[in-house]
């Protein structure tokens, strides 16, 4: 919470660039719900709440600004460099990149928190990884905790996104009724509080699909680990499949929610058109950086080792996109416009 990444998340994206208005979730106001739900789950099947938490907060570190279109962009930058994922970015950032500690770079996390928050992870990279890539090479299981972190996340960016396309008029209550896990608590909502104003009515629905996919989530991983009895976190890792789980009927409704919002949000040509500028300016950005690193902040260039003192390509293209990733969206914005706009003071 004391980080200075931490801190940046506050003006990165979730899916509406950061001006596009006030009350639309942020990667600060998700990553803090992400971390509510999964300390209620933690909670109910007594596991470890701390661990789940800080997993949450840590979890999107990493994240380039413009969400996903920039950390797309930024990976087709790296390409020829090693790539970039933002999950090992996150990584990266609590390991490495982060300065609270006289004695050592990163915060010093525990094993579990820092499995917790590698949620993906290419071989190649695994590899390099020691102990942390295991799991993906073996293609074991990671802690219960980080598995409720997982699903945490997906139930969050899930409901509030459907909450902010509504707010921002991408999407309708009258075709979300084709959602099934959506249609079953909006006609419940309807019959028992006829007369709603449509906003409470939408805070009521969502607060009610929370409510319904983490039971649910709880009472099917309480029968996954009855079924399985693991003996200790050794058992966990070494299960066949997750075993925090949906029961197989809401995970259908949870995936037809993610595919209706993937057509109809994530897709909606207002957002496209967004992305389709983020992605310009982040490649902007890294192309014109990586060919004149001299126009980088000074801290950037000579902070001890240097990466800009070497000829390792990619040492100073993974410096560059540290740079670019460390961005607000509102920082990039107005780094491309200090770079390429001649009006504007540099």
């Amino acid at each position: 919470i004391h980080s200075t990444a931490f801190r940046r998340l506050v003006y990165k994206t979730q899916v509406f660039v950061n001006h596009e208005g006030d009350l639309y979730r942020t990667r600060l106001t998700h990553s803090i719900e992400v971390a509510q739900i999964a300390r209620t789950i933690a909670r109910a099947l007594q596991l470890n709440e701390t661990l789940c938490e800080a997993i949450c907060l840590a979890h999107d570190l990493g994240h380039t600004p413009f969400g996903h279109a920039g950390q797309d962009a930024l990976n087709e930058c790296m390409r020829e460099y090693g790539g970039f994922e933002h999950n090992l970015q996150s990584l990266r950032v609590v390991d490495e990149l982060e300065e609270r500690y006289a004695a050592f770079p990163g915060l010093n996390l525990t094993f579990e928190t820092r499995e917790g928050i590698l949620k993906h992870c290419s071989l190649n990279n695994a590899r390099r990884l020691g102990e942390l890539g295991e799991r993906f090479i073996q293609r074991r299981q990671p802690s219960l905790e980080a598995q409720i972190a997982n699903l945490a996340d997906e139930i969050a960016y899930n409901n509030h996104d459907l909450d902010d396309g509504l707010r921002a008029g991408l999407i309708t209550l009258d075709g979300l009724k084709d959602v099934p896990l959506f249609r079953r608590q909006y006609e419940a909502v309807v019959a028992a509080h006829p007369g709603l104003t449509e906003r409470r009515l939408i805070h009521e629905i969502v607060r009610r699909m929370i409510g319904y996919v983490v039971t649910d989530l709880i009472e099917a991983t309480r029968a996954a680990i009855r079924e399985t009895a693991p003996v200790d976190a050794d058992a966990v890792r070494a299960a066949p499949g997750p075993l925090v789980r949906f029961s197989e009927a809401v995970a259908a409704e949870h995936r037809e929610l993610k595919v209706y919002l993937r057509d109809h949000v994530y897709r909606h040509y207002r957002v496209l058109r967004m992305t389709n500028k983020a992605r310009k300016v982040i490649q902007a950005l890294f192309s014109e950086f990586l060919a004149n690193p001299e126009l980088l902040p000074a801290e950037n260039r000579h902070a001890p080792p240097s990466p800009f003192a070497t000829t390792d390509a990619a040492r100073r293209a993974r410096a560059v996109a540290d740079y670019i990733a460390g961005m607000t969206d509102r920082y990039a914005i107005l780094e491309y416009e200090r770079l390429f706009d001649p009006a504007k003071r540099s």
